[in-house]
Parts: C-alpha cells; structure tokens; sequence
C-alpha cells in the first residue's frame, strides 16, 4: 500500500481553499469548480476550520441563512483532526472512520497544509492494494 505522502502526490487536483471571510456561497463555488466535499479555510497560510457540505447542511439550510451573506467563519468546523505525512493509510482509515467525518487535513512539520484526503482516497488505494494483492497471488498459483 502506497505512503501517506505517495497518495498525495499521485493527487492531480490542486488544493481547495478558501478564506474565513469568503462568503459560504463562495466556499460552494470552490467546491464545485473543484468537485470535492469540502474545503479547508486558511487564514494566509494556516489552516483554521474546515468547511464541508454537512456544515452546509446543519448550519447553514437547517436555521435558514442566506449563503450570500453568511462568512464561512461562522459555521465552519474550527476543531479540525489532521495529521502529519508520516501517518499510515491505516491510521487516517481509522481516525476518520472513528470519528465519523470524510475529509482529513495533511500538515507538514511546519504547520502548513500539505494536501488534504478524502474517505474516497482511502477507499480507492485500499481496492488497488488489494487489487495487487489478488493479481500476485493468482500470478503465484498458476506460475
């Protein structure tokens, strides 16, 4: 199975980011134009919350506010998980599953955000890994 590091590499699309004090209509045109679940919400180069379609779902459709007019600072997920590029697959598999949420910030040493992985990513990699698996064994029997 491929490092933490190798998947985001391997990953074509650029970083979706937005600031504290775009709008939420904003975040949403981010998220679509990149055709992702979420977005990180950076102050400069520092990670500060993340946004995704469940804050836009509980904290923004549910209590009826205007996307145009609400910044993203006030309903996106400020307490945010995250780990280091040395984490395994299984560890941020395990964290997000623990936890419950779909999308999982990549810091480097320095606290800048190294990339961001979704359950999608894990999910995928796992299939190939085990894809190899089952293509080396069958290779190994009938050789």
């Amino acid at each position: 199975m491929k490092t933490l590091k190798q998947l985001l590499a391997d990953k074509q699309r650029p970083l979706a980011f937005v600031a504290p004090a775009d709008s939420v209509y904003q975040a949403l045109s981010v998220m679509a134009q990149h055709d992702v679940g979420a977005v990180l919400v950076l102050d400069g180069e520092r990670l500060v919350g993340i946004f995704s379609e469940r804050d836009y779902a509980r904290k923004m459709i549910l209590h009826g506010k205007s996307s145009r007019e609400t910044a993203v600072r006030e309903v996106m997920s400020e307490r945010v998980a995250y780990v280091g590029k040395t984490a395994t697959l299984e560890e941020c598999m395990a964290l997000m599953t623990e936890k419950r949420f779909r999308h999982l910030p990549v810091l480097e040493d320095d606290g800048s955000v190294a990339g961001l992985i979704s359950i999608g990513d894990m999910v995928k990699e796992t299939i190939s890994a085990q894809q190899f698996l089952i293509d080396q064994l069958e290779r190994y029997i009938s050789g």
